[in-house]
């Protein structure tokens, strides 16, 4: 995937030019991804991505890591640092010695680190950078977009021939075991997120975690899963079924939040407040009567993290724009009976329209052991 890694990193460095900022201290893995093109975890070592008066930048990273970043990191400097050495040291050296304001991601950011900082930089103030980095993040390059619908294909072929396996006996911990073979097989490094496979009253979880229950006739079986490319593009797909026959109440629930789903996307498009396309979903589980089992936002935006900008919450003013990746997640959640959640990925394209780039049905499909 052809990414202008260096076009990134001095976009970044423009819009974050009237911060008067001396230098840029950014530690999040992903974030030091998407500007330099490099990738690690860490783990307890040190990393960040730097940048100083001049505009030049530099990757310190563990030792370890040092030959993976020179063959992929677009930077300007690559400085490791061995287990052995103070990290602070070794930035220290490297950097200027007058610095008062220092940008940085405060909800990464560690104590630690900070502290560390401030035995080099006494007198430093610390700035938020976090807007700037997302205002970037939150625009999806076509490139993007064509590693994002891979992410897509590969989950919705898991789905399909995953659902085939369920017998009678299984599990949730057993299915999810079959999914997660089938990712692989079928070309991810992975999953993106812990895969959730909830069934019965289960499914009322909407953070639950799967375990050995079985599989019985007439529960609801909630899917929520996802996964992340070679090029670190993640996908992130829901679909309830039933298991066996479903009653008159599995049916009206489920088709209350399919016509959420649909009425979320059709608000989907440029201009206007992201708070329109919760309100739109949420307004027919209200009118429904199911109001009072709807009590998240409805979707969050999707990239090279799982869960990232924009948040799709009914009290959000931002305005829609071209570029935008983000869920449509409805759902009812009941406890001790069940829930439903279907859960479609959608890209506000260069015309400001909208377009899904999941296409799994969402017909309800009954399961039979």
């Amino acid at each position: 995937m052809a990414i202008d890694y260096e076009f990134r990193l001095n976009q970044f460095i423009s819009n974050t030019e009237n911060k008067n900022v001396d230098l840029i201290v950014v530690t999040d893995p992903i974030n030091i991804y998407y500007f330099t093109g490099f990738y690690a975890d860490p783990h307890d070592r040190y990393m960040s991505l730097v940048i100083d008066s001049a505009k030049e930048s530099y990757l310190f990273v563990p030792a370890l890591d040092r030959d993976a970043a020179v063959e992929k990191a677009k930077v300007d400097y690559i400085i490791p640092i061995s287990d052995e050495e103070d990290p602070f040291d070794i930035v220290g050296q490297h950097l200027e010695a007058s610095v008062h304001t220092i940008g940085v991601e405060m909800n990464v950011m560690t104590v630690a680190h900070q502290n560390g900082l401030k035995v080099i930089y006494e007198d430093a103030e610390f700035l938020d950078i976090e807007k700037e980095i997302n205002t970037l993040r939150i625009h999806k390059s076509k490139e993007e977009v064509e590693g994002m619908k891979k992410a897509v294909n590969i989950i919705e072929k898991v789905l399909e021939d995953g659902l085939k396996t369920i017998k009678e006996g299984m599990t949730e911990a057993d299915l999810v075991a079959e999914f997660e073979y089938l990712m692989k097989k079928y070309g991810s490094a992975g999953p993106s997120f812990s895969t959730m496979v909830l069934s019965g009253a289960k499914a009322a979880l909407p953070h639950g975690k799967p375990d050995n229950t079985k599989l019985e006739n007439g529960d609801f079986l909630l899917i929520d899963f996802g996964v992340i490319t070679y090029d670190r593009y993640c996908s992130d797909i829901t679909r309830t079924f039933i298991i066996g026959e479903a009653d008159d109440k599995q049916k009206e629930i489920y088709n209350i939040v399919k016509r959420s789903t649909q009425a979320g996307v059709d608000a989907v498009k440029a201009g206007v407040p992201l708070k329109e396309f919760d309100i739109a979903a949420r307004n027919v589980i209200q009118e429904s009567g199911y109001g009072e089992y709807f009590n998240n936002r409805v979707g969050h935006g999707l990239g090279i993290e799982v869960h990232e900008a924009p948040s799709i919450h009914h009290l959000n003013e931002d305005i829609a724009q071209k570029g935008m990746v983000f869920t449509i997640e409805p759902g009812i959640y009941i406890p001790g009976y069940g829930g439903v959640r279907i859960e479609e990925e959608v890209y506000i394209n260069e015309e400001g329209k909208c377009e899904v780039l999941t296409s799994f049905p969402r017909e309800l499909k009954e399961i039979t052991l």
